[in-house]
């Protein structure tokens, strides 16, 4: 039966193509109308730091990436469905009244350019938007340079891999789809127009069907042909055995063979396809494409898993030993630990008291204040108003003042608006009058200060000094301190910064711009600097009205000439915008450089294609009991080097990159892509440079590696029983990547001491490693943030039960042994109880005479509102020695003798806290006896048990100010009972025991 005419659809109205018209255009703009908007306030926002270039070349990429897929996609479809329609029979049989393809087959005929035009233009649309992301992908095929280093097994260019191979396998994947889809639009157009028809025996396939679908298939087996040619190269990245990365004795000699095989094979087969579209023959693509997959299932699957289970596992450690050795190069090689110092230590020295005393490099800088706790201290002390605040985790950074060079825990005292309250949060106040922070906060890292500022003073708090409008100077907050000198800045006003997150507008007219708040009782300060983007004409009013969706952006007439708006204020985030291709450090730290509030922020160049380099979790790596940073996205990475250094004005957001690895290949082919964004090495002054700090994320990358990767024979780094492990963290406990025990991975500590085989104390970020699976310590690592050699990573090796050495505790066992010691017990029982909790701060491990001296802070805190940490005790662990004491000079004279701490910076006694070396009696325990003969002693007796009473009744009641007093008495009493005892035995009071 001839095909019926095409029944004509009915025709709409002009009314009707009106409405049609309108409602497209809606849908648009709700499409597209919020990504314009973005778009725009980028521009405007890339404009105010000076890297609208990096902008356009993104725009500009992304552009034309989205439509060369969108054009390959759509090309391809219409290319495909115009030949199915070109070439469709003239006569189509219908196999009856109710034939449902002739109705279908009726309405594409009747509305042919829209079904022809439009699905491959909405498929080419969707394409496009989905490839437009590639963008640095292509700009680096563009861009890459040579790594000046070869593949150990193709003997190719590792930029090969990197540059160029990603691109080839990303445009063969858009061929793929671009054949799949034609294939099958194809398909459905000749099933449509009658080309392949189901009806009949076995069916029927019209010539130009076969032909179209044929070729279209052979196009297909060719290019799995070239993959399986690109595939060779990706062996080098093979996951196949879980202890390394890299291509295995399996990949070498079994699947890379198999894929010329199959690579030869995929060409025969794409000639047979082809030449059965001619022939008139499907008998050749059918054999073709069983000979396809039966050798994809022999050659590439089945004869691998034979040779791997009954030749390779058996023989694991000799057959893999090429293939180790490989890993092991490349890893070190693509994680900077290719020039590690190793150095063995015994670790079981024996320092005396008058070494520690003539110490003068490690020692005076042992690190009391733990910046992981401290920010409640300094918001409480330092704070000022409501609406300021510091960051979770404050920082640690030296300066020298005074010609005196230590570590100083700084941060930077922030605006942060969720702290608002009552009429401070209307519209006006929140983004137009609280608009910036003030001041520059640095507390000496190795000072306490006890002295008695108030009634309820129960600990020691840090010796801070701020630098702010009001006391440019730095001079110390405490009366007692005001001499004491400080780190001045110029320009202490923090527009940008960690806490920031909401929009401000500065600036604009007096008398219609209400003045900012900027310091108690003044009101009238008016943003004067480089910083935001004008708003100050009716279109970009209107822009930002829309994007932050209030209106009162539009009709305020507190913005005026003048008037900016500032966005986009945290550092990190400024940063990341500008170099979107670096991974940003999740700890940006501020400086004061030049008299002005820098932050600091490091970036990375990674990549996760550097042949036979193990894969890393970037997420993992990082991962440990820290808050208060940006945790980084668990990406695969196998290359990562801190070629960036960045800076953020504080006050003006000014935004600048400094190379600080100018051989980085990565790096060179940005370069190239954003010339002169990154400014190179020589343009970094040395004042900024003396600030630099090595990075936490990438020192933890490493570390992580370092556990393994300090293993130099195959063999051995098989076995895996030298490799270490970072130890867990003993003083906290929850949150993620935890171990069996409930603990996270310990965080490296920055601090000022000489490691061994130095000859002055430097800036280094530091952390031990344990046995595999046990808690002795392994070794301990530091690297040097000193800009003499900075990057130079140093190892302690320490021996092992397994090569005869005695095996020195780590920090667990450490930590245990702090809790467990008698007088520890005692005292936690004065500070543990319903009012006051007891934190632990950082467990710091240094090297010492050849031993390894452990230090831990330890805090209390009131359970109540707006309390804050204050040190009470300094914990000291030497080997078998433990000192438990109030200051850092006493606790070292527990474990090491008289003349300890005389080279320790002592701090002001506290007056409340008991200080004595040998802990009070607790309030659960009784006074000592009376003697009945000494009256002193008697007495002394007496005011113990009184304190005690007292210190039980504070506690019912829950009155700190009491317990604060109690302890004090108790403390006295304390002192005057050894004081009687010592006058009637007429003998020195023995040392307190040190374990």
């Amino acid at each position: 039966m001839a095909n019926r005419p095409p029944v004509s659809l009915p025709k709409l109205s002009r009314r009707s193509r009106i409405l049609l018209i309108i409602a497209a255009i809606i849908v648009l703009v709700l499409l597209l109308g919020a990504r314009l908007l973005d778009t725009y306030v980028d521009w405007l926002w890339f404009g105010e730091v000076g890297a609208r270039q990096v902008f356009s070349t993104m725009l500009f990429t992304r552009v034309a990436l989205f439509f060369a897929i969108a054009l390959l996609i759509g090309g391809s479809l219409a290319l495909s469905l115009w030949i199915a329609y070109r070439t469709r029979p003239v006569f189509v049989p219908v196999s009856g009244a109710d034939d449902p393809l002739s109705r279908y087959r009726s309405a594409v005929v009747g509305r042919i350019r829209l079904f022809g035009i439009g699905i491959p233009v909405v498929a080419g649309l969707i394409a496009g938007a989905a490839g437009e992301g590639d963008w640095q992908r292509i700009q680096l095929f563009l861009n890459g340079t040579s790594f000046g280093t070869t593949d150990p097994e193709f003997g190719n260019d590792i930029g090969f891999y990197t540059f160029t191979l990603p691109f080839y396998e990303w445009l063969l994947g858009w061929l793929f789809v671009a054949v799949t889809i034609a294939f099958i639009a194809g398909l459905i157009a000749h099933y449509l127009f009658g080309g392949i028809r189901l009806a009949g025996r076995g069916g029927q396939l019209a010539g130009p069907a076969r032909v179209q679908l044929a070729v279209t298939a052979g196009i297909f087996v060719l290019l799995k042909a070239l993959e399986y040619f690109f595939d060779r190269y990706d062996l080098l990245l093979s996951g196949r055995n879980p202890l390394f990365s890299g291509a295995t004795y399996t990949d070498l000699n079994a699947v890379l063979p198999a894929k010329l095989i199959l690579l030869c094979i995929s060409a025969i087969c794409a000639l047979a396809f082809f030449a059965g579209a001619f022939l008139r023959n499907i008998q050749l693509p059918a054999i073709a494409l069983v000979l396809l997959i039966l050798s994809g299932i022999i050659v590439g699957a089945a004869w691998p898993t034979v040779l791997e289970q009954f030749s390779v596992k058996p023989n694991a450690n000799q057959k893999e030993a090429l293939s180790i050795s490989r890993n092991m190069a490349a890893t070190k090689t693509a994680f900077g630990l290719d020039n590690v110092q190793y150095q063995d230590y015994q670790g079981t020295g024996q320092a005396t008291a008058d070494k520690i005393s003539a110490d003068t490099a490690t020692v005076p800088n042992i690190r009391l204040l733990d910046p992981n706790v401290l920010a409640p201290t300094f918001t409480q002390r330092i704070g000022g108003e409501n609406f300021y605040a510091f960051p979770t985790k404050l920082d640690i950074d030296r300066y020298t003042v005074d010609g005196k060079t230590q570590d100083y825990i700084v941060s930077a005292r922030e605006i942060n608006t969720a702290n608002l309250t009552g009429n401070q949060t209307n519209w006006i106040n929140r983004h137009m009058v609280y608009t910036h922070g003030n001041g520059f906060v640095a507390a000496q890292a190795n000072t306490i200060d006890r002295a008695v500022s108030d009634a309820n003073s129960d600990g020691g708090y840090p010796v801070a000094a701020i630098s702010d409008t009001q006391n440019p100077t730095g001079a110390g907050l405490d009366p007692s301190n005001r001499s004491a000198p400080g780190i001045p800045v110029d320009q202490p006003r923090i527009y940008y910064g960690e806490l920031t997150n909401d929009y401000a507008i500065v600036g604009g007219q007096p008398g219609k711009a209400p003045g900012e708040h900027d310091s108690p009782g003044r009101n009238d300060y008016r943003y004067d600097g480089a910083g935001g983007v004008p708003i100050d004409n009716w279109f970009n009013r209107l822009a930002f009205a829309a994007k932050y969706g209030e209106r009162n952006i539009l009709f305020s007439d507190a913005i005026s000439d003048g008037s900016k708006i500032m966005y986009n204020r945290d550092p990190r985030d400024r940063v990341q915008k500008v170099a979107p291709w670096l991974t940003v450090d999740g700890d940006p730290y501020p400086a004061v450089v030049g008299g002005k509030i820098t932050w600091v922020v490091d970036g990375y160049t990674t990549l996760n294609n550097f042949p036979y380099s193990q894969q890393t979790q970037l997420g993992e790596a990082t991962a440990d009991t820290l808050s208060g940073t940006a945790k980084q996205a668990n990406n695969s990475i196998n290359y990562i080097r801190n070629s960036v250094k960045a800076t953020v004005d504080a006050f003006d957001g000014t935004v600048t990159l400094y190379s600080v690895n100018d051989n980085d290949p990565v790096l060179k082919a940005w370069e190239q892509v954003f010339p002169g964004i990154v400014k190179p090495s020589s343009a970094i002054s040395p004042e900024l440079k003396a600030h630099f700090r090595y990075p936490e994320d990438l020192f933890k990358v490493q570390r992580e590696l370092l556990a393994k990767y300090h293993v130099s024979d195959p063999q051995e780094f098989y076995t895996t029983n030298t490799f270490w492990n970072v130890p867990q963290d003993p003083t906290q406990e929850g949150g993620t990547n935890l171990d069996a025990s409930g603990l996270q991975p310990q965080p490296g500590y920055y601090v000022l001491a000489e490691a061994p085989g130095q000859n002055r104390p430097t800036f280094q970020l530091t952390s031990p490693l344990t046995v595999l699976q046990r808690q002795y310590l392994a070794a301990w690592m530091s690297v040097s943030s000193d800009p003499a050699d900075y990057g130079t990573i140093r190892v302690l090796r320490l021996p092992t039960s397994a090569t005869g050495g005695v095996q020195v505790d780590g920090p667990v066992q450490v930590q245990n042994k702090f809790q467990s010691d008698s007088r520890f017990v005692q005292q936690r029982t004065l500070f543990s109880n319903q009012s006051v909790a007891p934190i632990f701060g950082n467990l710091i491990t240094l090297p010492m005479e050849g031993g390894f001296l452990y230090v831990e802070p330890v805090y209390i805190q009131q359970k109540n509102q707006n309390s804050y940490p204050q040190l009470a005790s300094v914990l000291v662990a030497y080997g078998s020695k433990i000192g438990f004491a109030p200051t850092l000079g006493e606790a070292l004279k527990q474990v090491f003798g008289d003349g300890a701490n005389q080279s320790t910076t002592p701090p002001t006694e506290p007056s409340t806290p008991p200080t004595s070396s040998t802990p009070p009696p607790s309030s659960t325990n009784p006074a000592p006896p009376a003697s009945g003969t000494n009256p002193d002693l008697d007495k002394a007796v007496a005011d113990i048990q009184a304190a005690l009473d007292q210190l039980r009744q504070a506690q019912q009641s829950g009155d700190f100010a009491a317990q604060g007093q109690a302890l004090s008495a108790l403390q006295k009493a304390t002192q005057e009972y050894q004081a009687a005892k010592a006058g009637a035995s007429q003998t020195t009071p023995p040392p307190a025991p040190g374990g």
